[in-house]
């Protein structure tokens, strides 16, 4: 199914496009905040066993260029390009609240295969937004358009290892980027992520101490137990993602690994436990790994999202990021709902 939907998303990505253009004041001049706009010279590659990016080897060489902006009443979105690969883009949406002075910052990042026209959305900007955090969403790499420039049988699972790996990498560089502005509070970043976009924020908090918050839903991981039963995976393709060789690549990136990594940090995982992406025996893993004060278990969606209408999407992490927020480093409720 997902192989079906990242199909249907190159097609899309004209439309998608046309519909980037609609908003107001786009400019194609590139706004570096100081950084180099030197296109990338040949030289080292990228290493995708480490979660530190190498800055030495991605050098931003677009950093920035503003494709649009919106005003509203409750918040400012702008939509800005960066680009440290030669081929890979990063749009980045950037969502200041309203009458928001030097705000906080919390990253979203969704599951493969999720499309960034999302954050178009003008109920999800202000739900992020409502708590006086400033929202910035992107997408994975080998994901929706950032997939449009390989070649078909590499997708996000049959590259995890570099799916993983340079997403973290990005993280980092977006960071970089953020604080480069002026305009924004990096010293301490919240991060939501769900599915793969949970596994990546764990790979990234473990690799830079900036993301002080995580709010993690539905994380993948054990990558054994996932891609031996995981429905992402297509079966016809599934032998050789459990070869010894394609899963030492993969350990690298398991975030139950890095979990425990994390103790100095806020966080919590939520799990819900019908989800169809993780089997059973992954989950449980991930689970295993996360303090009990930690972790929030749900039965299914339903009492998921009736316990996000006490703080929403962004709640908990402005909880943990404002200044004057006196909340415990978990903050789950370790309760089946």
């Amino acid at each position: 199914m997902h192989r079906n939907l990242y199909i249907l998303s190159i097609l899309a990505c004209l439309t998608v496009s046309s519909l980037f253009a609609q908003e107001p004041g786009p400019s194609s001049a590139p706004t570096t905040g100081g950084r180099s706009t030197a296109k990338p010279q040949s030289g080292p590659t990228e290493d995708f066993t480490k979660l530190a990016v190498d800055r030495t080897v991605l050098k931003p060489w677009l950093a920035g260029s503003q494709l649009g902006k919106l005003d509203t009443p409750n918040y400012t979105r702008e939509y800005v390009r960066l680009m440290w690969r030669h081929g890979d883009p990063i749009d980045v949406y950037i969502v200041f609240p309203h009458g928001a002075k030097k705000p906080r910052v919390a990253l979203y990042l969704y599951s493969y295969p999720s499309e960034i026209d999302k954050f178009q959305d003008d109920g999800w900007c202000t739900r992020a937004t409502s708590k006086g955090i400033a929202a910035v969403a992107f997408i994975s790499a080998l994901t929706g358009e950032r997939y449009r420039m390989r070649p078909m049988r590499e997708w996000f699972v049959s590259e995890l290892q570099e799916s993983m790996a340079s997403t973290a990498h990005d993280v980092q560089l977006i960071l970089d980027y953020l604080a480069a502005r002026g305009d924004l509070n990096v010293d301490k970043v919240g991060m939501f992520g769900q599915g793969s976009g949970a596994s990546i924020a764990i790979l990234a908090a473990a690799a830079d101490p900036r993301i002080t918050a995580l709010d993690l839903l539905n994380p993948w991981g054990d990558w054994p137990d996932w891609l031996k039963s995981s429905p992402v995976v297509p079966d016809d393709e599934r032998a050789k993602y459990l070869t010894p060789e394609f899963l030492d690549k993969a350990a690298v990136v398991d975030p139950v690994t890095y979990l425990p990594q994390l103790k100095d940090r806020a966080y919590r995982v939520q799990q819900i436990m019908d989800d169809p992406e993780n089997p059973p025996m992954a989950r449980d893993k991930i689970a295993a790994a996360v303090p009990q004060d930690r972790l929030a278990q749900f039965k299914d969606a339903s009492a998921h999202r009736d316990a996000w209408k006490v703080t929403g999407i962004s709640g908990w992490i402005a909880a943990h990021l404002q200044p004057a927020a006196q909340g415990t480093a978990g903050g789950a409720t370790g309760v089946l709902q």
